[in-house]
């Protein structure tokens, strides 16, 4: 029970470290570039993880590394990362900060989306309808003004910035088997590396000493620090749990946007809001339980015997958690999930 209590206080933190991440970014566009303060972000994140990897080196051996059969899924993601902050950052130098850390949301419906698309994932009627309104509440948000249906360039390229995203979640939930500090700090030092880049190919790069080190700290903190608490909570919660806190992170954006920013609240942004939360509500809560069949299947990460789904024995003793390549014998039985790695098993809707 103690650990449980520990586990959502680490993903409750996860949530507010990224929720920090708009309504700070907002104050540092004012001096900094998009594409340099994407960069930054990135770059910040990289350095928090690659001391948490020091620190932690003995427990982050027990992880599976990337291999050179990850190469594709991990370019896509790097590049896919360097995109993504940069729309985001652009839309929120032509938007507000509560509205952009709103539409964040929708990155739950283009992951989704392309999930069913793309990697034939199984979704149902409750994540549709959660879908359908988060999309209502994005159309509301991006809507400049109704009288003559103008949309505002700021919340297109923050949707841009989520479609983006979502296509990334689906190319690292991929490697989701993999250590996930290495998977983070690949992530930070190719993304922010290219963004670097791309700025200083736009001549983007200004050299503001206090806005850069801010940046730095905001990255590690929102971006880097966000995904450590993460990974903690999940040992004990699991991912379907620890999204479900990590989700209230654009709603810690919108307070702190109103708070630090002073944005005007208006009729449009307060039906966005009613509707984001529901369609968030049903995404996070969705229950998944059914008789399912597991195939034959030999792969490499971090596990443990406790959780049912690895039943190989050891010619050796084993204590805990270890990483090492094994088999899943085929297997039927029913249980709450998810679709990770270990459940890819098709429906009949």
């Amino acid at each position: 029970m103690e650990q449980n209590k520990k586990a959502v206080f680490y993903a409750v933190l996860a949530a507010l470290c990224y929720g920090v991440s708009i309504p700070f970014s907002t104050l540092l566009l004012r001096r900094l570039t998009p594409a340099f303060l994407a960069a930054l972000l990135y770059l910040g994140a990289a350095g928090a993880m690659g001391v948490i990897r020091l620190l932690r080196r003995q427990d982050t051996e027990r992880e599976a590394s990337l291999s050179r059969g990850d190469g594709g899924y991990v370019t896509a993601m790097i590049l896919l990362d360097i995109a993504a902050p940069v729309l985001l950052m652009w839309g929120l130098s032509l938007s507000t900060p509560a509205t952009v850390s709103l539409l964040n949301n929708f990155e739950i419906v283009a992951t989704a989306l392309i999930a069913w698309l793309v990697f034939k994932e199984a979704v149902g009627k409750r994540i549709w309808l959660a879908l359908a309104l988060i999309t209502a509440a994005s159309l509301v948000l991006s809507v400049a003004d109704w009288s003559d249906f103008s949309f505002s360039a700021g919340a297109l390229l923050a949707l841009a910035a989520c479609i983006c995203w979502g296509m990334e979640n689906n190319c690292t939930r991929m490697l989701s088997l993999k250590n996930p500090l290495q998977i983070v700090w690949v992530k930070g030092l190719g993304s922010g590396g290219g963004a670097l880049l791309l700025a200083a190919v736009c001549r983007g790069i200004s050299w503001q000493a206090g806005a850069i080190v801010g940046a730095l700290l905001l990255g590690a903190v929102a971006y880097g620090g966000s995904v450590y608490f993460y990974i903690l909570a999940q040992r004990n919660l699991g991912a379907a749990r620890t999204g479900a806190y990590y989700a209230l992170a654009p709603f810690v954006g919108v307070f702190l946007s109103f708070v630090l920013v002073g944005q005007e609240l208006t009729r449009s942004f307060v039906i966005a809001l009613i509707l984001m939360a529901a369609g968030t509500y049903l995404a996070v809560c969705e229950k998944h339980n059914h008789q399912h069949t597991h195939e034959r299947l030999a792969h490499c990460h971090r596990h443990n015997h406790q959780d049912g789904h690895h039943t190989h024995t050891h010619s050796y003793p084993v204590v805990g958690e270890h990483s090492h390549y094994h088999v899943h014998e085929p297997l039927t039985h029913s249980h709450e999930h998810r679709p990770d790695l270990h459940h890819t098993h098709t429906h009949v809707q």
